[in-house]
């Protein structure tokens, strides 16, 4: 690979994306191109087939993940033409550990209901103090990573959750569960993001960057997209009377069963973070610390920690004292505003739609809410690509503005969608899409169309968050200002469970006469709070992106 050279210390860094050669984003000659497409086919038939039949997930997700999987395929290759391949690695290692995270997150509040026997204020606080947990981990995950290295980071984190998904699968003991499991579960999610998004970062130039995060962003999705599919699909193999699942002699809930499943998924992990050449850092980085000559294993571990402490105490002051840092911490707390349309997908609209549209409604919110994923990974990518010459500031306003105004499909009576109901669209959404067999709701029409919009405006606006935070992140803190990404699904988590609380008890009640028009409107309005102030703090917050002149 160009560019990289051996060293002797363990860490995995990759150089500056300023020195990749020009010559990286040339396209391959047309044999090797036809070859990587024909292949990209038939490797995305056989997963959609296997998806379809073999995993019980439908014919429509089996359609859906197989077009997926040769869309990102083939766009990946005609646009990063010539990209290390530790970039492959970043994107496949994303893909497993956000499906297996996703996975967990739409199936916790059921588990801790269900499994763990808390009521449902209790499960929904629980579900939010653990993602603000996991928030505020990965803001000191992010100096640890510029400490640690990748590999090292990467190890530690796909272990932590490797270990503690066990103990959630099989812990028969609630306490056991949460303490031993779901605590340090968060730790090792919040080891992930940073570095994954650091990585990314340092395998592309200024140029390759936007379609990179595009497409980073667009398996953040597709990962999305399998995990509700997945979810769906476990449910379905159980009886409608319920009952558990059996595995090897064990018998487990459903929720249980998808631990399990995404533990198989997170150790698909491994063999790519080995794949990853520890002994090739960076020209222009500074090397590790070499280790004393004659020190035995566990001085080594003490002075490996030692060290990675140190550096992680002085990368995180320095990230600190940065210049930028309040002006992009205020960008980032704003953008939290647009992050609760995310925990809104999760942990209100199962509740909304039970209430609304009934238990079949509520059986369907995983394929509605891979709406979402599915258009994601078609519209990121287009958006990354025809918007690469913009800042990533303007395209957030731009982008959350769109985000906003997707509330009003929700926020209208639900008797002004009732003939689109009662025609062909409603009737594909629910009996072709959604394999419905009952009544279609016309909140299932509107609930639709709200995923639509706001999806277009989330490929404007979400995977250039990212890309503002590690443009102006100085060398050798990328995944510290990484890791201030975690800032806006922070604040997402917060204000959603504050806010829906509440909203949810005083506009659609389990009970008594609903008003959810109005609880989507006041939704509508946090979310149009962002874009706006975004706009009128421009001057004052906004910091000079690398590679943009405006």
């Amino acid at each position: 690979m160009h560019g990289i050279r051996p060293c002797g210390g363990a860490e995995f860094v990759i150089e500056a994306a300023s020195h990749f050669p020009p010559r990286m984003t040339d396209s391959p000659p047309a044999g090797n191109l036809l070859l990587k497409v024909f292949l990209l086919a038939v490797i995305s038939i056989v997963v959609g087939f296997l998806a379809a039949g073999r995993a019980h997930l439908g014919t429509v997700p089996g359609v859906v993940i197989g077009c997926a999987v040769f869309g990102i395929g083939v766009f990946a290759v005609l646009r990063l033409s010539g990209v290390p391949r530790e970039l492959w690695f970043t994107f496949c290692l994303k893909l497993f550990s956000v499906t297996a995270y996703k996975i967990v997150t739409v199936v916790l509040v059921s588990y801790l209901v269900k499994d763990c026997g808390m009521t449902d204020a209790e499960a929904l606080s629980v579900f939010g103090i653990w993602g603000i947990f996991m928030s505020l981990s990965t803001l000191i995950a992010g100096s640890l990573t510029d400490a640690l290295g990748l590999r090292r980071t990467l190890l530690i984190g796909v272990s932590l959750c490797l270990a503690t998904r066990l103990i959630m699968v099989f812990s028969t003991n609630s306490w056991v569960a949460l303490i031993g499991g779901l605590i340090p579960l968060a730790i090792g999610e919040a080891l992930l993001t940073p570095v994954l998004v650091a990585a990314t970062r340092k395998f592309t130039s200024a140029g390759q960057r936007s379609v990179a995060f595009s497409i980073f962003y667009a398996i953040l999705n597709f990962g999305f997209m399998l995990a509700y599919f997945i979810r769906d699909g476990v449910q379905g193999a159980v009886s409608p009377e319920g009952g558990n699942l059996s595995l090897a002699g064990w018998e487990l809930s459903p929720q249980r069963m998808l631990f399990f499943v995404s533990l198989a998924i997170e150790l698909l992990a491994l063999p790519f973070i080995l794949l990853l050449r520890e002994e090739a850092c960076a020209e222009g980085d500074e090397p590790k610390r070499p280790m004393p000559e004659g020190i035995s294993r566990l001085g080594a571990l003490r002075f490996t920690v030692a060290n990675a402490a140190r550096d992680t105490a002085r990368l995180f002051g320095a990230l600190v004292r940065h210049p930028g840092f309040r002006r992009l911490l205020v960008f980032l707390l704003l953008i939290g505003l647009l992050k609760i349309v995310f925990n809104i997908m999760d942990s209100v609209l199962p509740t909304f739609a039970e209430r609304e549209i009934g238990a079949e409604g509520a059986s369907k919110v995983g394929r509605l809410n891979a709406v979402n994923s599915i258009l994601i990974l078609v519209l990121a990518p287009l958006a990354g690509m025809l918007t690469r010459k913009y800042s990533a500031y303007s395209m957030v306003i731009f982008g959350g503005f769109i985000t906003a105004l997707s509330f009003v499909f929700l926020a209208l009576p639900p008797a002004m969608f009732g003939s689109l109901t009662d025609g062909p669209v409603g009737n594909w959404i629910g009996r072709v899409y959604l394999e419905m067999k009952g009544t279609v709701h016309p909140y299932l029409v509107m609930i639709l169309f709200w995923q639509v919009v706001f999806s277009i405006g989330e490929a404007f606006y979400s995977p250039r968050v990212y890309e503002y935070a590690v443009s102006i992140a100085p060398k050798g803190q990328e995944a510290s200002y990484a890791s201030l990404s975690a800032v806006p699904l922070l604040m997402g988590k917060a204000i959603n469970s504050a806010a829906f609380a509440g909203l949810l008890t005083a506009y659609c009640p389990p009970e008594g006469p609903r008003e959810s028009g109005k609880m989507w409107l006041i939704a509508g309005c946090l979310v149009l709070a962002a874009p706006v102030l975004l706009l009128v703090l421009r001057p004052f917050i906004r910091v000079k992106e690398e590679g943009r002149e405006g």
